[in-house]
């Protein structure tokens, strides 16, 4: 099973930082479902802005970390490479 690390942009141009097995899915649950984050909820609609493979959950939640710990410029550095 593939994983996915992925950005979006939410409305109040925000970034948050996710993984999923299942991007459309999951961008429609952050967009109009119970299911999406606590933080996105609040920040509808979001925009996929970026994603990458990853080969197994491990390699993507440590992308994921990785990808949190930068700062906003280098994240907006990522989305338009």
């Amino acid at each position: 099973m593939s994983y996915f690390v992925y950005i979006l942009r939410c409305a109040d141009a925000t970034l948050y930082t996710g993984i999923t097995t299942d991007i459309k899915r999951r961008v429609e649950e952050h967009n109009s479902s119970q299911k999406g984050a606590k933080y996105t909820k609040l920040r509808r609609p979001v925009e996929l802005v970026y994603s990458e493979e990853s080969e197994n959950r491990s390699t993507a939640l440590k992308r994921e970390y990785a990808i949190k710990k930068l700062s906003r410029a280098e994240k907006l550095e990522l989305i338009n490479v």
